[in-house]
């Protein structure tokens, strides 16, 4: 999973990204501090992982990771290759979903690109420039399936449903939350639109409106607002306070967090977040080799979750004999779970559920 952080210069990306990566990315008050994408990749949290690592005593524990891409601050005009402008879209059409910064903190220290805080303005001026590049991608792939359509009219459809996508972002409006068939979804995901990623708002906010009411922040209920009626998500975080906390062992961070009335940081909860809003979940391998978790789309069935370790798994797979994570360790070890019938043998059309631990047979 790739997840890009995006927004407009000085909002906190950087100071983010360094906190929940660790990758020491350069974080200045001035726009246009990071040119290339910095790149960091980081371990899924997952409690279940350090469970099931002292039940097996494994050579190795392997989480599943997340690439985090910090790209840099877009500026009105980008579209028009403004600031760094398209090399900085580019990057944004790799990842698979977006976390937008939106700065709601005042601090005369630090520079805003446009002068003021203001929320709205700052997430319309990041939205329109992708709905604009958007605009030129759907123009061309519409004259190319209008070409298409001269010797084959089973184009007529995609024309008729790209020209009104068209005309929803002509709107201000993103691409993610146009109505469409699973057909036109279809469509859709073959364009790689900016605007149809799906997107959290991460509002960075002061340290005391963070630990405080968060309705307090008049600007955190604006983000909130806008997030809702994009069917998107919002997390409210201090960037500030995750450059504390990384820094910190894990002892040291729990009390810390605790003491802040947390349970969790910030990364946790936006992996958490991130994995909801992909439809992500995660299955387990565990014995004495490895432990190791392995992300996959909610509604996979065995065979093709068997590919994700080896293709070969997936063309010979047999069986997948299964046990939920806490029937295992309630039993604590997979003989006990197999004498009180917890372990259950599935065949290619079971669909995996989160914290499954599995065994696939298979024979190639």
């Amino acid at each position: 999973m790739k997840l890009g952080i995006v927004g407009l210069p000085n909002v906190g990306k950087s100071t983010l990204f360094n906190a929940i990566t660790n990758a020491g990315a350069q974080s200045a008050n001035y726009p246009f501090c990071t040119i290339e994408p910095n790149v960091g990749v980081v371990a899924v949290p997952d409690k279940r992982l350090d469970v099931l690592t002292e039940m097996y005593h494994p050579a190795k524990t392997t989480p599943a990771v997340i690439e985090f891409v910090d790209i840099a601050g877009l500026v009105r005009g980008a579209s028009k290759g403004e600031g760094l402008g398209n090399k900085f879209l580019a990057n944004i059409r790799e990842v698979d979903a977006m976390i937008h910064v939106v700065r709601c903190f005042e601090n005369d220290d630090i520079v805003h690109v446009e002068g003021s805080i203001d929320p709205a303005r700052d997430i319309e001026t990041i939205n329109l420039e992708l709905i604009f590049s958007d605009i030129e991608m759907l123009e061309r792939r519409i004259d190319k399936s209008k070409k298409l359509m001269k010797g084959d009219k089973s184009y007529a459809a995609e024309v008729e449903f790209l020209e009104r996508v068209k005309a929803w972002l002509e709107e201000g409006k993103p691409a993610r939350t146009v109505e469409r068939s699973p057909e036109e979804d279809e469509i859709l995901s073959s364009v790689a639109l900016l605007t149809s990623k799906p997107v959290i708002y991460a509002a960075n906010l002061s340290e005391n409106d963070f630990t405080g009411d968060l309705m307090d922040n008049p600007y955190y209920s604006v983000v909130e607002k806008i997030a809702q009626a994009e069917g998107a998500q919002v997390l409210p975080i201090c960037a500030g306070l995750e450059e504390e906390v990384a820094g910190m062992d894990k002892e040291e961070k729990m009390m810390f967090l605790s003491e802040l009335g947390l349970s969790q940081s910030g990364l946790d909860r936006l992996v958490q977040k991130s994995y909801d809003l992909l439809g992500l979940i995660s299955y387990l391998t565990a014995g004495t080799p490895e432990v190791r978790a392995w992300t996959i789309t909610r509604g996979t069935k065995a065979p093709q979750a068997a590919g994700k370790i080896h293709t070969d798994f997936e063309r010979g797979f047999i069986r997948a004999e299964v046990v939920a994570y806490d029937d295992l360790i309630v039993c604590g070890s997979m003989a006990a779970a197999k004498e009180k019938g917890l372990v259950r043998s599935e065949g290619k059309d079971y669909v995996m559920n989160d914290g499954d631990v599995v065994l696939f047979r298979f024979n190639v």
